[in-house]
């Protein structure tokens, strides 16, 4: 058997780069320390997420190149390790000058993979252009995929990604409670709650492990849920969070695990996808 080690991250994170590099270096000695073989660090790691979905969060994230000085740091500071975290990439001439908001995959060999979040929830079209597609790829730890904040709460993106091969998903998030009718205590905030279902179910409907890091604490007019998880194939938490910052650490063996999940019902084998076909309005 060969269990490979993950940690998820929930943490916050702030427009000063140096700053964040001060913080992701502790998270980095932290999950080293607990023998990760992947830390997932949350969306917008590098210099921090929007203040507001409203459409007027007045000072964006700095826009960091792809290939940037940035994402050498983040690589030398992994090592050996696969860390995966979110950035707010340079716009081009195809975004119109709009950044995109974006995800990276990283040993100390360079970079793995890379990821544009697709999805866009309430105002944030106006800060950043889509991405579009989702595509797995090959690690130290297996084939993975990654996806970024409300990407989950779409199930054809992690079933792309598990079509493609990837026998584990990295979520990486900024999710944050209702802004209407918070609840008293974080944990049973109606947002809270379905960041956790999303989670779960993208793992069992797919039957695959999935890391879930998310941004924790306050950051502009927003409470960020935390709940950083690691689920296994069947949909079960082993390890979470909760609503504080910290690291979830969980070890799998993810080649035993999704092979023992699908043997009998193997829900990519068993799909009838003639008969899902719908005419897009």
């Amino acid at each position: 058997m060969s269990r490979t080690t993950f940690a998820a991250a929930a943490a916050g994170f702030v427009r000063d780069v140096e700053e964040d590099f001060a913080r992701i270096g502790r998270i980095v000695a932290e999950a080293r320390a607990a023998g990760a073989d992947l830390l997932a660090l949350p969306e917008a790691a590098m210099g921090g997420y929007l203040s507001s979905l409203s459409g007027d969060s007045p000072d964006g994230p700095p826009q960091l190149d792809p290939d940037g000085p940035e994402v050498a740091r983040l690589a030398a500071l992994a090592g050996d390790m696969v860390v995966t975290a979110g950035f707010c990439e340079r716009g081009d001439d195809a975004s119109g000058g709009l950044p995109y908001n974006s995800a990276v995959a990283v040993t100390g060999d360079g970079v793995l993979g890379r990821h544009r979040k697709v999805h866009q929830p309430l105002d944030e079209h106006h800060s950043y252009a889509a991405g579009d597609r989702f595509t797995a790829f090959d690690t130290p730890v297996g084939r993975i995929g990654m996806m970024i904040c409300y990407d989950k709460a779409f199930p054809e993106a992690a079933r792309a990604l598990a079509m493609d091969g990837a026998r584990t998903v990295v979520c990486m998030s900024a999710w944050p409670a209702s802004q209407t009718d918070r609840a008293p205590v974080l944990s049973e905030d109606r947002w809270a709650r379905r960041f956790d279902l999303h989670d779960r179910a993208r793992a069992l409907e797919n039957q695959i492990v999935w890391v879930s890091a998310n941004q924790a604490g306050t950051f502009g007019d927003m409470q960020l849920v935390a709940a950083a998880k690691v689920v296994d194939p069947g949909g079960e938490i082993l390890a979470t969070t909760g609503p504080e910052a910290g690291l979830a650490v969980a070890a799998v063996d993810v080649d035993d695990a999704v092979d023992r999940a699908r043997r009998h019902m193997g829900h990519l084998r068993d799909r009838r996808p003639a008969s899902y076909a719908v005419a897009d309005a």
